[in-house]
């Protein structure tokens, strides 16, 4: 499918303890993508979303301002090459 892609990406700032994660899992599946999200230790959160090209797009802009309670400090994407799940996870 040429009109799917998948990326991986490090949203960086204020974005642990203000429910980035919750945030990303409710708007990755209103817009139907698989992958997952995740804390890193260094206090950013890094996340995998796969599906129809502009549902991704969309996500990534999202992702520049996130929720409310965060302030995101830079957005890092790369391409994604390796095993999604099915569906959206928290991890």
């Amino acid at each position: 499918m040429s009109d799917s892609k998948s990326v991986n990406v490090i949203v960086k700032g204020t974005v642990q303890g203000v429910f980035f994660r919750k945030w990303t899992v409710e708007a990755a599946q209103k817009l139907n993508l698989q992958g997952w999200v995740r804390n890193l230790e260094d206090g950013s959160v890094e996340a995998v979303f796969s599906g129809p090209t502009s549902a991704v797009d969309n996500m990534i802009e999202q992702c520049h301002s996130g929720p409310s309670a965060a302030k995101v400090s830079s957005v890092d994407v790369s391409n994604w090459n390796n095993e999604i799940p099915q569906g959206f996870e928290k991890r």
